[in-house]
């Protein structure tokens, strides 16, 4: 099994579509993602870049590609196809032309050890879903303004 990934201890895994409008990627979430990767909180287990150009054509750059493997070392150890080329195409689709999107793939290894114990007490996850950040600031904004 690759890199010690064993379906019954893998703990749950998210996508994640990061949009840079007008191709505005600078890098700064490379250190962050290398953090959370080092102090266990996640595995990164894929990464890829769509960019959209002017023109509507798409180009697709994985981790393992000369151009970006050199900045995103160790972030990765190995590669999982878990993306496939249409979900490339819709994250493209979904882009504004000029702009370019970073494609996560990682695994809440800070969650594998709940994970295995729902599964071994035949728990089954019913419903999961993440509360959008405006949804977060405004709850925060009004309990500051009691």
């Amino acid at each position: 099994m690759a890199s010690g990934l064993n379906p019954d201890t893998v703990g749950p895994v998210d996508v994640a579509v990061v949009a840079f409008e007008g191709n505005r990627f600078n890098g700064e979430i490379v250190p962050a993602l290398r953090e959370l990767q080092e102090n266990g909180t996640v595995r990164i287990l894929d990464l890829t870049f769509v960019r959209k150009a002017e023109d509507g054509s798409v180009a697709v750059v994985e981790l393992a590609d000369p151009d970006v493997a050199e900045a995103f070392e160790k972030l990765a150890d190995d590669q999982f196809d878990l993306l496939s080329d249409e979900d490339l195409m819709s994250v493209a689709d979904g882009i504004a032309t000029g702009s370019s999107a970073a494609v996560i793939v990682w695994e809440n290894t800070w969650a594998a050890g709940l994970a295995a114990a729902m599964r071994g007490s035949r728990g089954e996850l019913q419903f999961l879903e993440r509360i959008p950040r405006d949804i977060v600031v405004e709850a925060v904004a009004a309990l500051d303004a009691q």
